[in-house]
């Protein structure tokens, strides 16, 4: 995902969000609006439907920033482009912290759907369908797109939004690393039938999200073949990741940056035993998180000095 980061443009600054726009949503907003030309009275109308569907995307992803850092993780950009929005969130490595950011998301759809329906009731009711055509018109589209987006987005395909809350949920049960490995198994039968269903509709678009999903899929699949790895590792007792509550590995899993030396970080008090670097800060192996050493355990460790840290 951070190649849709490069080419983006900063719109500008929400909630301690930075919202970017990739260029190319310039491109297929001025293609689509044009296509859809005819449907309203003017062109001005389809600027609008194309307007409205960029702010609920960006409300949908604005719900998963500000559910993440509700928890304690960190979200500080939301990139938004052709296929959709993403918002770049880190929660802690806990399943009811990862569950409550993905599902904020949706439950933003949810929360706009009764608003957005009574609206359109209240104009098909006065008889906006005959008196004003062109606003029941974009309200009734509003209200498809909420309700689009919803049900799309809560598809229990990896790496979808019902994937990842499924995830959590299983993550409960069967742990990090094979609840991952579960739902990322699953979601690759699902972008099959992505993939069938672009060729059947001869939709490019359906095969552009499917190819999308699909990268996401496999990258999940090999960090889920990491955590299990890592998983497997002997653990050293009396000391615990401040975020995961992880215990960490055993052996000389942690590199120096100076020297590029292997060393078990917690064996030597943060000290690389070859050249003598001090780190201030450790990272979990299992949640990628760093943390000063101290916290790792009750009690501290005296020494730890500043510097840079590498995980191997």
């Amino acid at each position: 995902m951070s190649n849709i980061r490069q080419g983006s443009i900063h719109l500008f600054r929400l909630a301690g969000v930075d919202l970017f726009l990739h260029w190319s949503w310039f491109v297929v907003a001025a293609f689509e609006i044009q296509s859809r030309a005819g449907r309203y009275g003017s062109i001005a109308w389809n600027v609008l439907e194309y307007l409205a569907l960029f702010l609920i995307v960006l409300l949908h992803e604005l719900g998963h920033a500000l559910a993440c850092r509700q928890v304690g993780g960190t979200a500080n950009q939301i990139v938004l482009w052709p296929l959709g929005g993403v918002a770049y969130v880190n929660p802690p490595q806990r399943p009811g912290a990862t569950l409550w950011s993905i599902a904020a998301g949706p439950l933003v759809n949810v929360a706009l759907l009764p608003a957005l329906a009574a609206v359109f009731l209240l104009g098909k009711g006065f008889g906006w369908a005959e008196t004003m055509p062109n606003l029941y018109l974009l309200l009734r589209s509003v209200l498809w797109i909420d309700v689009s987006l919803l049900v799309f987005n809560i598809l229990p395909i990896y790496p979808l939004d019902g994937g990842q809350i499924l995830r959590s949920l299983l993550w409960f049960a069967m742990g990090r690393g094979r609840s991952l490995m579960a739902v990322t198994i699953l979601g690759f039968l699902g972008i099959t039938a992505f993939f069938g269903l672009a060729v059947l509709s001869r939709s490019f678009w359906i095969g552009a999200i499917a190819v999308f999903m699909l990268m996401n899929c496999w990258s999940g699949l090999r960090h889920a073949q990491d955590l299990l790895r890592i998983a497997k590792l002997p653990r050293r007792q009396g000391f615990a990741c401040p975020s995961c509550r992880t215990a960490p590995p055993l052996g000389a899993y942690w590199q120096c940056a100076q020297c590029g030396q292997a060393f078990d970080t917690f064996a030597t008090g943060a000290i690389c035993p070859h050249c003598a670097a001090r780190y201030a800060t450790t990272m979990c192996l299992d949640c990628q998180e760093t943390s000063p050493i101290d916290d790792w355990f009750a009690g501290g460790l005296a020494g730890a000095g500043k510097g840079d840290f590498a995980a191997r």
